[in-house]
């Protein structure tokens, strides 16, 4: 089993949640996160607002899938011509176990 992790400016969360939905998967969660870097002088996704108060709303999409479907979701995403290519990053971890408490 895997979990793919994708992070967005928080204004592309619906687009996000709606591209997934279209995606027929079984559940995704999402957390919103603050981002603090240096880096944000030279990112020109940034609005104003962001600028000044020093952080960057996010939100983080977290979705368990299993290892085949890991493999095709990044592409099948990218396939889509969504607006937030290229304005968020992802990653994929193992997991090593799942259950419910």
């Amino acid at each position: 089993m895997k979990k793919l992790s994708i992070v967005v400016h928080t204004s592309l969360q619906e687009e996000l949640a709606d591209c997934l939905r279209s995606l027929k998967l079984q559940s995704f969660m999402f957390a919103h996160i603050e981002e603090h870097s240096s880096q944000h002088k030279q990112d020109a996704f940034l609005s104003a607002r962001d600028k000044v108060v020093g952080y960057v709303p996010k939100v983080r999409a977290d979705i368990l899938l299993d290892d085949e479907r890991a493999k095709t979701l990044i592409d099948e995403l990218r396939g889509r011509g969504v607006s937030f290519a290229g304005k968020g990053v992802y990653w994929v971890s193992d997991v090593a176990e799942v259950g419910e408490l």
